[in-house]
């Protein structure tokens, strides 16, 4: 994360959300037409965000509470709205509440596409959970909306560590819904995920352990080493692979057999990542040239498909 990518998130999830609801409230007198593509566009928007939208620099119920104020105003206004007439008056407010109502709908169509990546009907590896304690806020999901790792699955540069493409990503947050003190402090001691101790998923043999890399300062990246301190475990058929792990945490040894659930290490911010979090994912075994580059694999977590914006354990 950068903070380009934090100035987005707040552009797109508080100004442009609190921006709708404003206009609904304006709305609630102009005509029934126009209040209700107003209220359709901002539902449709929350429900697209809540799905589509990374929570890491606002709490992850924040599109509960836009919900929450959307109905409270559709709700304590109906008097005025129900008054206002059918149709707006003149002709250019009839157009633009046309096109409110199609922007609406395209959102909506939006939100269903996100909301699929949930499914998956394919076979796929069983996967512990991989901290000890905690809540941690999911990125993952099988469409590339949701799970910008897939961006790795057919494109011939990411070869080398295109098993990362049904990867997820695990950030702790605390009761508040926040992963960090403050905004992007640049000390990874200051995230929430920062140090926690990483559990095997699976029970099998260590192929490779890695350690050395630098934890990085948020929000730069190491790009060369991209996995940066990473155990890979050996689990039937899959390599299951823990990146970004701290410097000199790395507890694993190569060759050793690990039990579910034995430490390997402990979360940090080696390699390229822009803060810390915990990169799981399981693929067919690689090659000594690119270990990280045999075919993807689904996993699901303590039974579940975790997807962007769900929360484990």
């Amino acid at each position: 994360m950068s903070w380009f990518s934090v100035g987005v998130p707040v552009l797109l999830q508080l100004l442009v959300p609190l921006g709708l609801l404003a206009a609904v409230v304006k709305a609630r007198s102009a005509s029934r037409a126009t209040f209700v593509g107003m209220t359709i566009l901002a539902a449709a928007y929350i429900v697209a965000i809540h799905r589509a939208g990374l929570w890491l620099v606002l709490p992850w119920f924040t599109p509960f509470a836009y919900a929450a104020a959307l109905l409270t105003v559709v709700l304590t206004t109906q008097t005025r709205w129900r008054a206002a007439p059918w149709l707006p008056a003149t002709r250019s407010a009839q157009v633009l509440s046309i096109a409110i109502g199609a922007a609406g709908l395209m959102l909506i169509t939006l939100a269903a596409v996100v909301w699929s990546a949930r499914d998956w009907s394919g076979d796929a590896v069983n996967l512990a959970f991989p901290f000890e304690d905690g809540e941690y806020l999911v990125n993952g999901g099988n469409h590339v909306m949701v799970n910008a790792h897939l961006a790795t699955l057919d494109a011939n540069r990411f070869a080398s560590y295109r098993g990362q493409s049904y990867g997820i990503d695990l950030v702790r947050i605390d009761f508040l819904g926040l992963r960090a003190q403050g905004l992007l402090p640049a000390d990874p001691a200051a995230y929430r995920t920062f140090d926690q101790p990483v559990l095997a998923p699976c029970a099998g043999r260590v192929v490779a352990a890695v350690d050395g890399f630098p934890d990085m300062p948020p929000p730069q990246a190491d790009r060369t080493h991209m996995a940066g301190n990473h155990v890979i475990v050996e689990c039937q058929q899959a390599w299951v692979v823990l990146g970004h792990l701290r410097r000199d945490s790395v507890e694993a040894r190569v060759g050793s057999w690990l039990r579910a659930g034995e430490r390997i290490g402990r979360a940090g911010n080696s390699g390229n990542t822009g803060e810390p979090h915990l990169h799981m994912h399981a693929q067919r075994p690689g090659t000594e040239d690119a270990p990280l580059g045999g075919t993807p694999l689904p996993i699901r977590v303590a039974g579940r498909f975790p997807i962007r914006n769900d929360r484990l354990p």
